[in-house]
């Protein structure tokens, strides 16, 4: 029995190192991308995280045909694609009446439609495949150190701006009528949101990276209620789709990234039958109330 689990959990991380990194990079992923797919529904801004994901595409694409597969020029261009749309939507939905979230979607279907554009004219089919899913089993060091130095950034700098940036979530206009900077949190925030999406991208590619920030975090809302909780609960969970993908994608020999992206579907459809806050077997089977 024990040497049935060991090989069939334990011994894919034991004998290769690029299981290991994988495992890694998920976990680092699952530590930052938890608070930001939490504080992105707090916000109400689910769908606006997605449309994040498919901006970096076009940046990613112009780096990787630049400098080929290259970590730091595929980040970078896709960090700064997805803040310049993330930027021009709110500023459109300031000076227009279109609101932000379709401001999102349609700089979503641009970016989508570009990105394509140009990895399939100036690439190969291959050269898509890597760019829209990813190759997280290919994670070397400098990919790893990246995605650990993002969520490192993304923890510390939740740290320092947590309360204000809880407040602007809850009351905006509240917090612009104190006089406090809620342009400078909101910012922030995206940033935040863009660089993270930026070191899934790495792993995961762009069309998976968004899964691991926000399924874990609607699975949460199964689980815990307080922000902090919410938070911790979102990673462990993506930790733990992480952990699940890898070992179905060894033994099943399926595409990493999707075998991820699904574990974490499977573990939001699991919570939301069987999670003790509002999940559906508590709606239909209620505590008996206590009767005198």
């Amino acid at each position: 029995m024990l040497e049935t689990l060991w090989a069939a959990v334990i011994a894919p991380f034991a004998d290769f190192a690029f299981m290991r990194r994988a495992l890694v990079a998920c976990i680092a992923l699952a530590l930052g991308c938890g608070p930001m797919g939490t504080l992105l529904i707090l916000r109400r801004m689910a769908l606006v995280g997605d449309a994040m994901s498919h901006a970096v595409l076009p940046g990613a694409a112009i780096g990787f045909l630049l400098a080929g597969l290259s970590l730091w020029a595929m980040g970078l261009g896709g960090f700064i694609a997805g803040l310049t749309v993330a930027l021009l939507a709110g500023l459109i939905s300031r000076v227009t009446s279109l609101r932000e979230d379709a401001s999102f979607a349609a700089f979503y279907l641009i970016s989508l439609a570009a990105g394509v554009m140009i990895v399939s004219t100036r690439g190969s089919n291959v050269d898509l495949i890597h760019v829209l899913f990813g190759t997280i089993l290919a994670v070397d060091s400098a990919s790893l150190l990246l995605v650990a130095g993002i969520s490192s950034l993304t923890l510390l700098t939740l740290a320092v701006i947590y309360r204000p940036l809880v407040i602007e979530c809850l009351d905006p206009g509240l917090f612009r009528a104190l006089g406090a900077p809620g342009a400078l949190y909101h910012v922030s925030f995206i940033v935040l949101v863009v660089l993270n999406l930026v070191a899934g991208f790495q792993a995961l590619g762009t069309l998976m990276a968004v899964g691991m920030m926000m399924l874990p975090a609607a699975a949460a809302r199964f689980w815990a209620q307080q922000l902090w909780s919410l938070a911790a609960v979102a990673s462990g969970i993506g930790m733990i789709a992480g952990f699940g993908g890898l070992i179905l994608s060894y033994h099943l020999d399926l595409p990493s990234g999707p075998a991820i992206i699904l574990m974490a579907g499977a573990l939001y459809a699991v919570s939301l039958l069987v999670g003790p806050r509002q999940g559906l077997l508590r709606r239909l089977l209620p505590d008996r109330h206590l009767t005198a």
